[in-house]
């Protein structure tokens, strides 16, 4: 059953059309989801699925979902169980935790089920961000029915510095042995990265007008922000990037597309990924950092046209 939610519109300047409806997944955890209708009046370029990354919301890619619009795809999005305004799972609302990592599936399920409540225009397609990638790809191999995917910067590894990696995975391992599965994980805490960093040097964007963008809309809508994760995330984090990694790809037609000044996920777990998976196209984009989707207009048009013809060649 689909229930109103509510979509801030003035954050989000998405197209016009855009609304919100409240989900729940199989295990009664409430999301969010959010939908843009495509620019045609038939709809008949389809409809892409948008798989936002952590501490991400809906309203963050509305103007995505204009770009999308202008080329006759309608967008829904989501907000993960845990962040934005999908249920928190902690009294701490500011730390972004899961249980396991395949609840964010029976997410996915919802949202699928949603879209064919509401009749949304097919063919439909994947586009990933981060951590949505690291979903995204599970939902590939779980054969979700799209017909092509986009992945901006995948969450296939996390950037932590070698000589930490083995800390890390002792650390979130044993934290809920000891009642500390809901704790935030080393070096983070609850201030989020928009708000606390300033742009210069920041790791998500060299576009200025975009940072602003981002911090406006936390700053505008305390309950959207979030902070650091889990050390329950942290580790099922882990393990599912590690089976990933080594396991087997779909044959979905599939575009990634990284940043050479990737900061965030690791980059060399993505060329590792990338290095087996040679049927995907794989863009490489000079200068720009995590952000790929909210970067300088060179960038972002770049991958929504590679996006965009992929699409409309699987379709």
């Amino acid at each position: 059953m689909l229930d109103a939610a509510p979509l801030h519109h003035d954050l989000a300047e998405g197209p016009a059309g855009g609304a919100a409806w409240w989900v729940k997944a199989a295990d009664g955890v409430r999301i969010r989801i959010g939908h843009w209708p495509g620019g045609s009046a038939s709809g008949a370029a389809g409809t892409v699925f948008l798989f936002p990354g952590r501490t991400e919301y809906v309203e963050k890619y509305g103007r995505l979902a204009t770009d999308l619009a202008a080329q006759g795809f309608g967008m829904l999005a989501i907000d993960w169980r845990g962040q934005g305004l999908a249920d928190r799972l902690l009294a701490d609302p500011l730390v972004g935790h899961v249980g396991r990592f395949t609840d964010y599936q029976l997410d996915v399920a919802a949202v699928v089920a949603a879209a064919r409540a509401m009749a949304l225009p097919q063919p439909w397609f994947l586009m990933t961000h981060s951590m949505g990638g690291c979903i995204g790809l599970r939902s590939l191999l779980n054969a979700m029915p799209v017909k092509a995917a986009a992945f901006s910067a995948p969450m296939w590894g996390i950037g932590i510095k070698p000589h930490l990696r083995p800390g890390a995975w002792v650390v979130s391992t044993l934290a809920p042995l000891v009642g500390q599965a809901g704790a935030y994980s080393p070096g983070t805490g609850p201030t989020p990265y928009v708000v606390e960093v300033p742009f210069e040097d920041n790791t998500l964007t060299t576009d200025r007008d975009m940072w602003d963008y981002m911090g406006r809309q936390v700053r505008g809508c305390a309950d959207l922000a979030l902070g650091g994760p889990s050390m329950r995330w942290l580790n099922e984090s882990l393990k599912e990037m590690r089976r990933l990694r080594h396991g087997p790809l779909p044959a979905t037609p599939t575009l990634v597309g990284l940043g050479l000044n990737e900061r965030i996920v690791d980059p060399l777990a993505v060329r590792a990924v990338m290095a087996r998976w040679r049927a995907a196209e794989f863009l490489l984009f000079d200068g720009a950092e995590h952000e790929i989707l909210m970067e300088i207009p060179s960038t972002r048009v770049r991958f929504l046209a590679a996006a965009v013809a992929l699409f409309r060649r699987a379709g």
